[in-house]
């Protein structure tokens, strides 16, 4: 199981937790594009007037003119930079190995491009990004330092995450405000955020059942003799604007006594029990996953698990909520809410189908 980028320290951890050997729907991404990476072809025109001054941890970062060679060095942004109507020269790889580091709900929207796929298994390719010859080079969601900040910002204009942002955390909406505001889009963030916020809206609405329940989300699988499972507030919007509570009491499981909000709860077999909630999501990934994910503990004999009040997600759904990006998040919506249904029903299949 992976640690997400909430908490997972960089590059190497990726890959270090338990995958549950889950092959990941469309394997075979390349590395390397067949030809010369292209220039941006926009899908929609920058209103915002030239340059542009973006405020982030690090300081400010001007964009003198439109970005027409866009680098994305953040586990997710290729997410924004698509549905902004921008298509980036590089992304990088978080993990599963999709076509050019793109996951199913954005690749219509990257059609035929290819980008370069870039790596930070041993840190950033600097010398191949600067062979890219970016003039934008976008990482709201790359854990940056500021030594790194400072050699990227050698090559060309850099965007890092919030003022106030954890290493590797900040809110989808900052980060969207950061990219739409980068790609001299701002109009245009603002109407992603509305419109997954008004998604999310319009399925509470439809369903009043979910107000108040409680509920958890945890990773699909032990590591290390825990589950990583999320506080209120890490990445758990998906579930609490659709109207669930989140699982009290988890943030005294945080490490470093809870003070990191970037980080999971760890949660060893003795503490099980503090996930029986009205429902659990796990990201599973894979159908293989669920056995060993109920061994642990008394995992199995949770309420909520007995009684078919847990979802168990496939390996493109947990993709999409830990990406969350607006265009993973209407994913999330579209295929999490109909196995929500299910289980506060009590009638969830202990299967990753749904």
């Amino acid at each position: 199981m992976r640690k997400s980028p909430v908490l997972r320290r960089r590059r190497a951890a990726i890959a270090a937790a338990v995958l549950a050997a889950a092959v990941l729907g469309a394997c075979g991404s390349s590395s390397e594009p067949t030809s010369a990476p292209a220039e941006n072809t926009a899908r929609s025109e920058a209103t915002d007037s030239f340059p542009v001054t973006v405020t982030h941890k690090f300081g400010e970062t001007t964009v003198p003119a439109e970005p027409q060679r866009v680098v994305v060095v953040g586990l997710t942004e290729q997410d924004i930079v698509l549905e902004l109507g921008v298509t980036p020269i590089a992304t990088t790889e978080w993990y599963g190995e999709q076509p050019y580091a793109t996951w199913p709900w954005a690749s219509e929207l990257l059609g035929d491009a290819e980008p370069t796929v870039l790596s930070t298994a041993d840190g950033f390719e600097y010398e191949k990004i600067a062979s890219l010859e970016p003039d934008l080079i976008i990482g709201t969601n790359a854990g940056l330092l500021q030594e790194e900040y400072d050699r990227l910002s050698e090559i060309a204009p850099t965007i890092a995450s919030v003022d106030g942002s954890t290493q590797w955390f900040s809110s989808w909406q900052d980060q969207t405000r950061q990219v739409a505001a980068a790609l001299g889009r701002s109009d245009a963030g603002e109407e992603l955020i509305a419109g997954v916020e008004e998604a999310y809206a319009e399925a509470r609405a439809a369903h009043p059942e979910f107000e108040g329940l409680t509920a958890t989300f945890s990773q699909g699988g032990s590591s290390e003799g825990n589950l990583y499972v999320y506080p209120d507030g890490l990445n758990t919007d998906f579930l609490t604007e659709l109207g669930f509570t989140m699982t009290p009491g988890l943030e005294a499981l945080v490490p470093d006594g809870g003070e990191d909000e970037g980080s999971q709860a760890l949660v060893s077999a003795e503490n099980v029990g503090m996930l029986n909630t009205d429902v659990i999501v796990f990201a599973t990934e894979s159908a293989d996953a669920i056995g060993p994910l109920l061994e642990f503990g008394t995992l199995a004999d949770l309420d909520a698990v007995k009684g078919n009040r847990a979802v168990y997600t496939d390996a493109t759904l947990a993709g999409a909520i830990y990406f969350m990006t607006p265009l993973s998040q209407k994913y999330v919506i579209d295929e999490l809410v109909p196995r929500l249904e299910d289980a506060v029903a009590g009638e969830a299949p202990q299967s990753v189908e749904g």
